[in-house]
């Protein structure tokens, strides 16, 4: 069996994150976001996936490689040009663009497809969404779920008769605008013939131009409610809060990784933990290589990164740190995701870089002392 993975945007919403690293490649546990949709198409049948690329297309083509590793076959389609002087530019062709440009090149579309974006962690029986497409004689299926009314703008909205059949999809609606809360998943099925109503070496999207039109022209283009996990990382508030829920242990086919060493406590190989005056109350994993220095405090649901050092007397609350982070003595991390030389808030405010001052109203957020937290690499903040 076949599926496309849609990996090719910019993922503005996830930034800074996405500065650096293109959005399926944001970790969770460790491994990038799109790692645990390879394995988890694998395990229900998926062998061949397409992955279309652009922004970064170079760090997703060097993990993934071929898929070999993973157990299935990978392969690429790059939206963008090369120049005349060899410069590699990337020019997304939007979510429906993408997969025309795959069909065109080889046909790869030529039976039921699982379409999914790069950037959720799913857990959704494959099986049986396929089995009800096929009983709808469906062209295209929609996996959907439930939302508050108050994010229902964040997603494409659903509107379908009683046997769900889609009558109307509303991409990112306000709240007052929107029809339905229930909103697509980013999880598709496609029968080829859906991809003929696609303009070639066009910029067309899926949500906001494909979806309308296959809504209006009546074709047999279905919802399916379903109930499974499903997080989605769709901005930087997202991605905290996802690491939330899998540390807690409320995300049950998600594990945290490493030894336990103490009750809630987690720790990958090497680590060099200072206990006197420390306290670590969990859920709380450290990483590989990381040294934690005496009298720190680090309350969980909180995730070190590997290579990490955390000085003597700083204070760690829920919060995210990337590998090879920094935290320099008596500095206060309160609900952040630190990431190089950004430091973003559980609401989604940026704060200042490394070797500068916390620029923020909230006085959680400040440190206790006067030296005020410093976060960046570790070699740049040691240099």
């Amino acid at each position: 069996m076949k599926a496309m993975i849609l990996a090719a945007g910019k993922g503005t919403r996830v930034r800074p994150l996405t500065y650096e690293l293109p959005k399926p490649m944001i970790p969770v546990l460790g491994k990038p976001v799109m790692a645990f949709l390879i394995e988890h198409l694998r395990k229900h049948g998926v062998n061949e996936i397409m992955i279309n690329v652009s922004h970064l297309h170079d760090k997703i083509e060097e993990y993934f490689r071929d898929g070999e590793q993973f157990g299935v076959q990978i392969g690429y389609s790059f939206e963008g040009y090369a120049t005349e002087n060899g410069n590699v530019v990337a020019k997304p062709l939007g979510s429906a663009g993408g997969i025309k440009r795959v069909q065109e090149l080889g046909g790869f579309f030529d039976d039921t497809t699982i379409v999914l974006c790069g950037d959720a962690l799913i857990d959704l029986d494959i099986g049986s969404a396929l089995a009800e497409h096929r009983s709808k004689n469906a062209l295209a299926s929609i996996v959907t779920t439930e939302v508050p009314w108050d994010k229902v703008s964040n997603y494409g909205v659903v509107v379908t008769d009683n046997n769900g059949l889609i009558t109307q999809f509303q991409e990112k609606p306000t709240r007052e605008e929107a029809l339905s809360n229930f909103v697509s998943t980013g999880i598709y099925i496609f029968e080829p013939e859906i991809i003929d109503l696609i303009p070639s070496a066009t910029e067309f999207d899926i949500g906001s131009q494909l979806f309308p039109l296959l809504a209006a022209n009546g074709m047999p283009f279905y919802a399916q409610h379903r109930s499974f996990n499903w997080l989605d990382i769709g901005s930087v508030v997202d991605y905290w809060e996802v690491f939330q829920n899998v540390l807690n242990g409320s995300v049950v086919h998600m594990n945290v990784p490493g030894n336990e060493i103490k009750p809630g406590v987690r720790a990958g190989l090497n680590t060099s933990i200072d206990w006197n005056g420390t306290n670590i109350h969990g859920p709380v994993y450290i990483g590989s290589g990381v040294t934690i220095e005496a009298g720190t405090t680090i309350i969980g649901p909180t995730w070190i990164g590997h290579g990490s050092h955390v000085c003597r007397g700083a204070r760690i609350e829920r919060s995210i740190l990337f590998e090879y982070t920094r935290v320099l003595h008596s500095a206060s991390i309160r609900e952040m995701t630190i990431f190089n030389n950004y430091g973003i808030d559980r609401l989604g405010n940026m704060h200042p870089s490394a070797n500068e001052w916390v620029n923020s109203k909230d006085r959680r957020l400040r440190p206790r002392t006067p030296t005020l937290l410093h976060v960046g690499s570790q070699q740049e903040l040691t240099a």
